[in-house]
């Protein structure tokens, strides 16, 4: 027994050794001061709280050693959620849109590099260097580009860096690209969507040049909603003015109907409009929005229902209005019932002052969560306050 005793005494000291990144517990202007004195640059896990693959860089990535060793040594790091606190104004400043962004800051506050997704070990410590060496920060980079460079390799690279922070830059970058290509593989198609947001940009002309070659890979008819996708995409850029926050509903109707029928164009706008009401916390326009345009939710999916369910929750405060959301939980867990709706759905019983249902609901979430190795700590939280 004795021996058992050291041994395992042993062994947590070498647990306790085996340390991940260590994120700061202050805030960005503490953060920045100590990277300003300390003459490192920041290393910000840009996040956001639903999104899986940030989870799972928490729990089989940031934990390494061999990640911590690097990274604690380099750089002074932040762990930031985009969507509260003053991690909203950062994610604005930095032109953070999708999750997990990974950002490296210098003192002064200047993004040098950036990257986001999900990274495996080596990869993630080789970004790390690359943040680190001048000639590799995305700013040299970009440098290079304007230099003239063809390499069809960087080309690429320096795309995937920019596409969700830049969009206007990489629709550059993949022209250049795309005008050395004589045939399009696969993965030049999925470089290609997802550079092609306006019909406007160049990348348009190739879009449709291309046909041929992209149908060889995805049915026709989803080639047509995509072109359908950036049409309105290009028309909801022109109606709305980010300025004044409003939208030219003649010239969206007028132009939309040119590939839409009149019902498909209205429906299509209020959607756009809740969205963008909700984007600009003009709540009393979204709730309004939502429920005329769910009056009938049969159509709708599990991850729909669910999404506006959710959203009700965390932004409405009307009792009826947050009843009907609660409606749209429940068809929701009918239809698939899962760890996220269940949660929903006790979240929302909590709100209207239903603790008897709330509690059952929270123990089902966490019964589920548990069965899929989900992340219930919010849940958890949820149903002791119960």
């Amino acid at each position: 027994m004795k021996k058992i005793t050291i041994f395992s005494s042993l062994f947590i000291g070498v647990l306790a050794l085996a340390q991940g990144i260590k994120f700061e517990d202050s805030n960005f202007a503490t953060i920045l001061a100590k990277a300003k004195k300390e003459k490192k640059l920041i290393f910000i896990d840009a996040y956001a709280s639903w999104c899986g693959p940030c989870k799972l860089m928490a729990k089989n990535i940031f934990p390494l050693q061999s990640v911590g060793d690097y990274y604690n040594a380099h750089f002074i790091n932040a762990k930031i959620d985009m969507e509260k606190g003053e991690g909203v104004d950062l994610a604005k400043k930095y032109n953070v849109k999708a999750f997990p962004t990974y950002l490296f800051i210098n003192g002064d506050g200047e993004a040098v590099h950036r990257t986001l997704g999900y990274v495996e070990e080596k990869d993630f410590i080789q970004f790390a260097k690359d943040a680190e060496d001048p000639s590799k920060r995305l700013t040299a980079l970009k440098q290079k580009f304007e230099n003239g460079e063809k390499d069809p390799e960087f080309l690429k690279n320096l795309a995937g860096l920019t596409i969700y922070s830049d969009a206007d830059f990489a629709g550059k970058v993949l022209n250049r690209y795309f005008q050395q290509k004589t045939t399009l593989d696969q993965e030049d198609i999925q470089m290609l969507l997802s550079g092609t947001q306006s019909t406007d940009s160049p990348l348009y002309t190739i879009f449709h040049d291309k046909k041929a070659d992209i149908i060889k890979f995805f049915p026709e008819d989803s080639y047509e909603k995509f072109d359908k996708n950036i049409k309105l995409n290009t028309v909801a850029k022109k109606a709305y003015n980010a300025d004044t926050k409003t939208w030219n509903d003649s010239y969206f109707m007028t132009e939309a109907q040119k590939f839409l029928s009149k019902e498909e164009a209205e429906k299509i706008y209020k959607r756009m409009k809740a969205n963008r009401a909700l984007k600009n916390k003009d709540i009393p326009a979204y709730e309004k929005l939502i429920l005329d345009l769910y009056k009938d939710t049969s159509a709708a999916s599990s991850e729909e229902l669910n999404s506006l369910a959710w959203n009700f929750f965390e932004n409405v405060d009307n009792k009826t209005s947050l009843e009907k959301a609660v409606t749209w939980a429940q068809e929701s867990v009918k239809k698939n019932e899962n760890f996220a709706n269940t949660d929903t759905l006790a979240n929302l019983y909590n709100k209207i002052g239903d603790k008897k249902n709330a509690k059952i609901w929270a123990e089902k979430s966490i019964e589920l969560a548990k069965s899929t190795g989900q992340d219930f700590s919010d849940t958890e939280k949820l149903l002791k306050s119960l």
